[in-house]
């Protein structure tokens, strides 16, 4: 399961209003990709579809799907989004990463 802090769920649900998205109806697609100065990377999209496949929850209103090859890697992960002079953007607080790069967007098991 994922989890989606509140100034997570603002963030999302303004950028997907931006791209036609509706935040009760679409959904949040979170995945691991192979790359970045780790090894893995986040991968955070919109879909209006899920795949039959997928693993799909919600948490603070947000639809969150997440194919079955990433679902491992994101277990106990929480979204939040960190905004402000110094603010990262969204931020994947992972419990399963044994080590991450200084931007926060990587990282490795």
């Amino acid at each position: 399961m994922i989890k989606v802090s509140e100034t997570a769920k603002q963030k999302l649900s303004v950028l997907m209003a931006e791209e036609g998205f509706k935040i009760d109806d679409h959904y949040v697609r979170v995945g691991v990709t192979s790359g970045g100065c780790s090894g893995l990377s986040y991968d955070l999209n919109f879909d209006k579809n899920h795949q039959e496949k997928d693993k799909m929850f919600v948490d603070n209103g947000v639809k969150i799907v997440i194919n079955k090859s990433s679902f491992l890697y994101l277990v106990g992960t929480t979204l939040e989004y960190s905004g402000g002079l110094n603010g990262k953007g969204f931020v994947f607080n992972n419990p399963n990463a044994q080590r991450t790069c200084g931007c926060g967007e990587s990282f490795s098991l």
